[in-house]
């Protein structure tokens, strides 16, 4: 996510916690939420968002009532499905990070391809609590290209999505080197066997620009196995990267990772 888009997430995060400050113990009020949803429908930036507070309200209105969640969640992903311009829906995708379920996955995932929205379909995507939106972005993979690929790629790593680790092995010789190298950090990031494996066998051809990623994506990965209780396989994997071949910070992450393994300081 770029550094705009990150300062507008957090800004939008903390506008959101102000409204659920003041409004965690106020119901909806049915009037402004409706007037809310028809102000969604003229909404571009720069426009005054007070129009738009109704919906803040309800999402912490709606805390611990999951039928009125239920109901908030399903207009949302209505407007996802309209014709609404890119900011309402940028601000629906907001919303829908914090309420959404299985039920809004699909009109989220219907935004993967769209070169202007997928960032933040996957925004919202990448903070739904479950198996569904994983599945989402695992079956957008082959769907993307370019920088959306890219994207996706970063979401199945948060995500740690250990079905994807075939796919993103595949992945690993792609030609585009953003997509080669997102590939190499999202199977560190997963840090299951397989993902170890996978990072293993391509550190012994990937080209020299994805080697240090590569190294990295790897101590990444130990940290995983170790904290898994697989102490064989990430002292395997330290013990690989504790070489003079290696950088020095990559050496003495791994030396580090050494001590873990054994218990000592």
């Amino acid at each position: 996510m770029s550094r705009i888009n990150s300062l507008t997430a957090v800004l939008f995060a903390l506008a959101l916690l102000g409204a659920s400050i003041s409004t965690a113990a106020q119901p909806v009020d049915p009037a402004a939420l409706d007037k809310a949803f028809e102000a969604l429908k003229t909404y571009d930036w720069g426009q005054d968002r007070s129009a738009l507070q109704a919906l803040d309200g309800a999402v912490a209105a709606t805390h611990g009532d999951a039928a009125a969640r239920k109901a908030l969640e399903t207009r949302l992903a209505a407007v996802l499905k309209s014709d609404a311009s890119r900011a309402a829906k940028d601000v629906v995708c907001r919303q829908l990070s914090l309420v959404g379920s299985a039920e809004g996955v699909p009109a989220l995932a219907g935004l993967l391809t769209n070169a202007e929205l997928s960032q933040m379909a996957r925004y919202a995507l990448e903070r739904i609590p479950d198996a569904a939106a994983t599945a989402a972005l695992r079956e957008a993979l082959p769907k993307t290209e370019g920088l959306r690929k890219v994207g996706v790629i970063n979401s199945l790593g948060v995500r740690r999505d250990a079905q994807s680790v075939a796919a993103l092995t595949a992945l690993l010789g792609n030609p585009d080197q953003q997509i080669a190298a997102a590939a190499v950090a999202a199977l560190g990031a997963i840090g299951n066997s397989e993902a170890g494996k996978a990072l293993d066998e391509f550190q012994k051809k990937a080209p020299d620009k994805l080697k240090l990623a590569v190294a990295d994506a790897r101590l990444c990965c130990a940290e995983r196995l170790l904290a898994a209780g697989k102490k064989l396989e990430a002292m395997a994997i330290y013990k690989s990267l504790s070489g003079e071949d290696q950088p020095k910070h990559v050496r003495l992450a791994a030396v580090r990772g050494l001590l873990a393994v054994t218990g000592q300081k």
